[in-house]
């Protein structure tokens, strides 16, 4: 009995570890790239959710990937507003590197988090990627 209770508890902390959004609060409102969020993937498909607070405007995001390739699948982005932006990325990118520019409808929003949908490439070492999200403030509505 005690075996099946131990099974039991370590499948459910895992579906609740697996179900938990990273939070990331950005302190910075300076222009240029803050990092946003970070995570270690897995080689199956994979999806990670990254909450943003504090200073929370971006205009563009980019994803950098480093110890090991990965397959980019799909980027869910939800803002402050209430409406969200699905891109369909679908491209692999090295490691180290980073994916293409995405900029975000409307210009620089407040996002609440984004969601994201990925699985490290099979590489000689085995080696799970470490992927890193940033996102570009533009601050247009600062005065200089």
């Amino acid at each position: 009995m005690k075996k099946v209770a131990f099974i039991l508890f370590m499948a459910i902390a895992g579906i609740s570890n697996s179900v938990v959004a990273q939070t990331k609060v950005v302190l910075s409102d300076k222009t240029g790239w803050h990092k946003i969020g970070e995570t270690t993937v897995d080689f199956g498909k994979d999806r990670d959710e990254v909450s943003v607070i504090g200073a929370d405007k971006f205009a563009a995001l980019i994803f950098k990937v480093d110890d090991a390739p990965i397959d980019l699948i799909d980027i869910e982005v939800f803002y402050e507003s209430g409406d969200n932006q699905k891109v369909s990325v679908n491209f692999p990118i090295k490691a180290p590197g980073q994916s293409k520019t995405i900029d975000l409808n409307g210009g620089e929003r407040s996002i609440k988090k984004i969601v994201f949908v990925y699985k490290t490439l099979p590489n000689r070492k085995d080696v799970k990627a470490h992927v890193e999200i940033w996102g570009l403030k533009t601050n247009p509505d600062k005065k200089k």
